[in-house]
């Protein structure tokens, strides 16, 4: 189907020239322009591709933006002129490079996460913006028992999904939600930074790797000296970013970090992965004792005009039937914990995509296409639930 003129936005090159900023003459960076227009529209991301007219992500589906192609060299001269000398140094010899940027005046400025890539020998960038507003659970519309998770004051609790699934949003509004209740410190190890804390209740010092630590080695090696309450690990991405949010969980700290996963079986299997066989009995006894809850998300294109797009999620919450299935590796069985506890605040994908389907925030084509299983949703729709089997047998 064809863009309507109401789904793109006009770059007008007159409106958008850039424009001096200070007294010196300084112009201000090329791409800011297209960065303000992914603003304007409160779209998620953006993407540069050279030779090709930049897109925009608008509730799930990439669209075009008028007003002509990039080349290859303004997309590397618009990213460079961006970039730290050290971070042109790592792009350089990498092929490609993360960092966060802000557009706008300090203290009120909108936050992107960056990723430029060398592809075919020329750049491309994939560009997210990270609203400046940390939202509460309620504004994020996610079910009201995740207020639970940021109120347990030790273990660790991890957010799954895949990327661009909205983890780092919820788990801002999970520490946000601790920043406003609880006199602790909090240290977050990030790469980047997405989300800029305001000290409330809490104290909050926030380490970007590659600007305030070298790497993860370095952050992860002091970060218990830091005095910590709470801790954020950003990617459990190896075994030594795992074993540090265990170390923390195991000595009386709560610990937050995200792993690519799409369901809380596959989040225990992902993080065994990582590890050599003969080492994951003494992982899954890790899980056991430390492990206080599991929230996989995805993001669904919403019907409602007052929102782009709304979370579904799986939360899993240890309790005793968790930890025994956990210990003896009946991972898959995990699901019959979640739809025998919604009253104690675990939710699987299929009852929630139930929820928003009657509640009116996606429509059922949707909630059939993200559903593990749409035969289960089926029923669900007419009220049929599934039966758990023997969890403890």
């Amino acid at each position: 189907m064809a863009d309507t003129m109401e789904d793109k936005e006009v770059l007008d090159e007159r409106e958008f020239d850039p424009i001096p900023v200070d007294v010196d003459k300084k112009r201000e960076p090329f791409l800011n322009k297209y960065f303000k227009v992914v603003i304007k529209m409160k779209v998620s991301d953006l993407h540069l591709k050279a030779d090709k007219s930049p897109m925009v992500r608008k509730k799930g589906d990439l669209r075009p933006l008028t007003g002509g192609p990039l080349t290859a060299q303004q997309i590397h001269d618009g990213i460079f002129e961006i970039l730290t000398p050290k971070q042109r140094e790592i792009y350089s010899s990498n092929g490609a490079i993360d960092f966060a940027y802000d557009v706008g005046p300090p203290g009120d400025a909108d936050r992107f996460r960056i990723n430029a890539f060398q592809q075919r020998g020329k750049m491309s960038v994939a560009a997210r913006r990270v609203s400046r507003n940390i939202l509460n659970f309620e504004e994020l519309h996610l079910p009201p028992s995740i207020a639970k998770i940021p109120d347990f004051t030790q273990g660790m609790v991890l957010l799954a999904g895949i990327t661009g699934s909205g983890k780092s949003t919820t788990i801002a509004a999970m520490l946000d939600w601790i920043n406003e209740n609880k006199p602790v410190h909090m240290v977050t190890v990030e790469d980047p930074i997405e989300y800029i804390f305001t000290d409330k209740k809490a104290t909050i010092n926030q380490r970007e790797v590659g600007i305030d630590v070298k790497d993860f080695h370095m952050a992860l090696k002091y970060l218990m000296r830091e005095d910590p309450d709470v801790v954020l690990i950003g990617e459990l991405r190896d075994i030594e970013t795992f074993q540090a949010a265990v170390h923390a969980a195991e000595t009386g700290h709560l610990c937050f970090g995200t792993i690519h996963a799409s369901s809380a079986a596959q989040t225990i299997s992902r993080i065994l992965d990582l590890f050599p066989a003969h080492e994951r009995k003494s992982v899954r006894q890790a899980l056991e004792f430390n492990l206080k809850a599991i929230v996989c998300q995805k993001l669904l294109p919403c019907v409602r005009d007052d929102r782009p797009v709304v979370p579904c999620v799986d939360i899993l919450m240890t309790n005793p039937s968790v930890r025994k299935l956990i210990r003896e590796e009946r991972d898959n069985e995990l699901i019959d914990v979640q739809r025998a506890s919604y009253s104690d605040g675990m939710i699987d994908f299929t009852e929630h995509l139930r929820q928003l389907v009657e509640t009116g925030y996606i429509d059922h084509a949707t909630a059939y296409e993200a559903a593990p299983n749409p035969d289960e949703l089926r029923m669900a729709l007419k009220g049929i639930r599934q039966p758990s089997s023997g969890i403890l047998g």
